[in-house]
């Protein structure tokens, strides 16, 4: 895992890097297809599919969630739906149909109350692949106690992260006065500079923050000079 450091300017090397995330202009939909396809090495790990860097859109259908409360604070939850691309996939992209995925995902999920039966929610976090099963074979890439293994040393990982010294932020934007932390996510800090931090700010959660080739983006964040302003400080926290 590279280390997070405080020790050089950020901004042309991040550039750079973000540039190589993104799809050369012109691809067609056959380059795309076998880009999708190929191996590619990240951290010394081969993988395929999406580039690093890149990532879908979807929209999900009106979808179940049961929860049930087990302590004051623990809830048990259950969700299932069906999710749509936003668009259509590039032709020869893809896994066939029928392969599955086995996520694990860790999420902050706020809910403002609108009135008696209705609620404002949001989730933002991380999902992390456990395993998969390929349309031909009927096999998960690995044994349950494989993915128990698996989601162990994420979940340290994730530890890990929350434990290490957040990114300070101290600000005023638009008349009001900004104090919170950015956690890194330790998976995108490479040569001094994280590209991706969870943000909270006066005692709100406001999700992941990430740096590519457009500059600082966010989600579910509309202001864009908010947006800006936080990612000044971060760029300020990292030279």
């Amino acid at each position: 895992m590279p280390t997070i450091t405080r020790k050089k300017p950020a901004r042309t090397a991040a550039k750079r890097t973000a540039a190589r995330r993104t799809a050369p202009k012109g691809a067609t939909k056959k380059d795309l297809g076998a880009s999708f396809n190929k191996l590619k090495s990240f951290g010394g790990q081969l993988y395929s599919g999406v580039q690093i860097g890149r990532g879908h859109h979807w929209h999900y259908d009106a979808g179940d969630w049961k929860e049930t409360k087990i302590t004051p604070d623990l809830w048990e939850i259950s969700y299932a739906v069906t999710k749509r691309r936003v668009g259509k996939a590039p032709d020869f992209s893809g896994v066939p149909v029928g392969t599955e995925y086995h996520w694990y995902i860790i999420a902050h999920q706020t809910a403002a109350k609108l009135n008696a039966n209705d609620y404002d929610t949001k989730m933002m976090g991380l999902k992390f692949k456990i395993a998969h099963k390929r349309a031909d074979g009927g096999k998960w890439s690995a044994s349950g106690p494989t993915q128990r293994k698996h989601l162990i040393k994420f979940l340290k990982e994730y530890i890990e992260q929350l434990e290490k010294t957040p990114v300070e932020l101290n600000f005023a934007y638009n008349g009001i006065k900004y104090k919170g932390e950015g956690i890194p996510v330790t998976q995108t800090c490479t040569k001094g500079f994280c590209y991706e931090l969870d943000i909270t700010l006066n005692n709100e959660v406001l999700g992941i923050i990430r740096y590519g080739k457009s500059g600082w983006k966010m989600d579910l964040v509309k202001d864009q000079k908010l947006i800006d302003a936080i990612g000044a400080e971060i760029m300020k926290w990292f030279e």
